[in-house]
């Protein structure tokens, strides 16, 4: 860190045009933005924490800026904001609280455990604390931004043929025996040569990263010796975590995400950011002071009862107000940096709806979808919402407009009750085909719908398979988070078991799970872990656990290596299968062509009607699509899927399906035929209880 030479008698007023420290060759221009405040001071700390404060001499509206001669790159700071404070109103403004910069670049240390963090007087919300909150502030770091781009090749994958992989930076490579040591459970080890080849062994085209732009654990978290482990707590909207780099924190950590995303483009895998844009670290009116309260709280929140209590739309203790145009300026300044900057391929967005609230409805078309739609970086991005919030009216899912990906749990619940014998085929049809009573309006299709069974949030597929009761007592709060019904079925056993029957029988269900996923029109998202059958011990919210509960283990056996390479040979199914990677609905023309594009098939090998489907509950379906001029050609695919408990005879289709069909992958233990089996078509297809067979038409 370099030590401070400022001369402070040459600080002037600069344009404040672009807000944060931006580095000249001689210094730098400041600039933030806090509305309602009468004074903002920049804090410069050097190595030994020795704090300069600079009044910053300009003011343009709600913009206070400087050009401050000498500071460099490598500078810690922050800044203190005075003005009025009155809680009851909203106004939180304490010049004895360091904030963040909300334009930092990178971002040094965590937050300690304290009352100096708080902006009021312990007791009584209402009386202003002079406790000095820097000593247990983490500071902005001044950066420069120069990296080498120059032989990145961007994938720039169509959204039809993306094949999703949700991971966590730590958790990836924490216990990587191929990763270094000082690597682990960083950029710099989500980038090392095995974990790529893993990556490209399984068939994925984008890694979505769960959040790291900086964020920080709350206190009761902190209290008891747990910390925020997902990372849904963003302190930094511009600043990668600091703690996922090995590079350091006073910079270095940018460096190491660029040479990350750089090395993950170049084998093909594009970069996709889990964004929390909804809410803040700063909680409620009892919650800490770190940056957006104590710049413009009745700005960048939404206020309730005159401002006296925080809207709680996220269940957070705070929403972010979107609809103020300086929040919405700072969200969309965020996103561009880390398209043009970072070069990162889009977004999924937490809590969705949250961004489109208004203070009395939700607005599927308002201001924050119509910047992005109008934004020439942005609006070619992978755009993904989770459409709900806990707020009334919450749940918007199928509403958000083109080009807008959308989290389907309707997928995720069906597709669950399906293989447990709690739902009929015929309502796991819908899903199969891309959902189109949910997304087939204003020009979407099938993958505007992103299917997942499971994901960050909830059991693994290991564990789904294993429990049925959370088990989160290693959380602290007496097993009562979580959601308590997870749909799961544990094959008869709570639990691991010894017993053979059962532990096939659960291999066989994680098998029939992940072939539906992948074989299902739209866009799949696999849980990173669940390839390998990771388990959690049956914790269905492992967001505090930063341990072995939810780090990957890499030590393999033949077991998690079969389930590994079987992901292999649906992403290879699914690549070569065109009519599952569409971009447009199955159209109803399909029905009066000779051979339809899509059709259904009971057990006896009778097609399903519309009628047909109410005439029985199915647990034996078959799914035959076949290419066309709109998505391509390609062999007819037939995908049977059967979740009872007896063994069935299924009759393959004849003419004019197929001559012939010709056995690609069969997820029952029982080897009673090798992969690449012919059968003639119009003969009957043994199907073990609880299994899927997936075939190809044959000559």
């Amino acid at each position: 860190m370099p030590a401070l030479d400022i001369d402070v008698h040459g600080v002037r007023p600069c344009t404040g045009r672009q807000l944060g420290v931006t580095l000249t060759d001689l210094g730098a221009d400041v600039a933030v933005w806090a509305d309602g405040a009468e004074r903002v001071e920049l804090c410069l700390f050097d190595a030994e924490g020795e704090e300069l404060r600079i009044e910053l001499p300009g003011r343009d509206g709600p913009i206070f800026h400087g050009y401050i001669p000498g500071l460099r790159a490598g500078v810690r700071y922050g800044y203190r904001v005075d003005g009025p404070w009155d809680p009851t109103h909203g106004l939180r403004w304490n010049a004895a609280k360091l904030l963040v910069d909300p334009y930092a670049r990178a971002i040094s240390g965590r937050p300690l455990i304290g009352p100096e963090l708080f902006g009021y007087t312990p007791g009584d919300v209402n009386q202003r604390s002079d406790l000095d909150s820097a000593p247990a502030m983490p500071k902005a770091v001044t950066v420069g931004s120069w990296f080498d781009w120059s032989d990145e090749t961007r994938p720039h994958t169509p959204m039809s043929d993306t094949v999703i992989y949700e991971a966590h930076v730590k958790g990836m490579t924490a216990l990587h025996p191929d990763v270094p040591e000082h690597q682990r459970g960083t950029y710099a080890g989500m980038a090392h040569p095995s974990v790529i080849a893993h990556l490209k062994q399984l068939g994925v085209t984008a890694v979505q990263l769960l959040p790291v732009q900086h964020h920080v654990s709350e206190d009761h978290l902190l209290r008891k010796g747990l910390t925020n482990y997902w990372g849904y707590s963003t302190l930094g909207f511009f600043a990668p975590h600091a703690s996922y780099s090995s590079s350091g924190d006073l910079g270095g950590q940018i460096d190491e995400f660029k040479a990350m995303v750089k090395a993950l483009h170049n084998a093909g895998l594009e970069v996709i950011l889990d964004v929390v844009y909804n809410h803040t670290p700063e909680g409620n009116e009892y919650g800490p002071t770190l940056s957006f309260k104590g710049l413009s709280n009745p700005a960048y929140y939404r206020l309730r009862d005159g401002g006296r209590h925080y809207a709680n739309d996220t269940g957070t203790g705070n929403t972010v107000n979107v609809y103020h145009p300086q929040v919405l300026r700072l969200i969309m300044d965020s996103m561009r940096y880390w398209v043009s900057d970072m070069h990162v391929d889009g977004f999924r967005f937490d809590l969705a709806t949250s961004l489109v609230r208004t203070d009395h409805d939700v607005d599927t078309r308002g201001p924050f979808l119509q910047a992005i739609s109008q934004d020439p970086v942005l609006r070619h991005v992978k755009l993904i919402a989770e459409p709900w919030d806990v707020g009334a009216g919450g749940y918007r899912l199928g509403q958000f407009p083109r080009p807008w990906v959308e989290w389907n749990d309707r997928y995720r619940d069906t597709v669950r009750d399906f293989w447990r014998g709690h739902t009929r085929a015929s309502d796991l049809a819908w899903r199969l085909c891309g959902s189109a009573d949910l997304f087939d309006h204003d020009h979407r299709g099938p993958d505007a719908s992103l299917n997942f069974v499971t994901a960050h949030d909830g059991f693994t597929l290991h564990d789904l398979v294993t429990y049925e009761q959370r088990h989160n007592d290693l959380n602290g709060e007496d097993n009562r988070d979580g959601h308590p019904d997870n749909r799961s079925w544990n094959c008869g056993v709570e639990g691991e078991t010894t017993n053979r029957t059962i532990t096939r029988l659960r291999r066989r269900q994680q098998r029939n799970m992940l072939a539906t996923l992948l074989l299902s029109a739209g866009t799949p998202m696999i849980a990173s872990g669940d390839e390998i059958s990771r388990t959690q011990r049956g914790n269905n919210n492992a967001y505090c656990q930063d341990n072995e509960i939810s780090w990957l283990d890499w030590d393999l056996d033949d077991e998690r290596r079969d389930l590994r390479d079987f992901v292999a040979a649906l992403s290879q199914i699914r690549r070569e299968t065109p009519a599952l990677r569409r971009s447009g609905f199955f159209g109803s023309e399909h029905e009066h062509a000779i051979v339809p594009e899509l059709a259904w098939f009971g057990a006896d090998g009778t097609l399903i009607d519309g009628a047909g489907w109410n005439t029985g509950a199915f647990s034996t379906v078959g799914m035959f699509v076949r290419g066309s001029e709109a998505s391509g050609p390609g062999a007819p695919l037939l995908v049977v899927l059967h979740a009872g408990n007896a063994a069935v005879a299924f009759r393959l289709p004849g003419a004019p399906f197929a001559k012939a069909w010709e056995v690609l992958l069969d997820t029952s233990d029982v080897r009673r035929r090798p992969i690449g089996w012919r059968g003639e078509a119009d003969v009957v297809l043994p199907l073990q209880p609880h299994s899927a067979v997936i075939l190809r038409a044959a000559d």
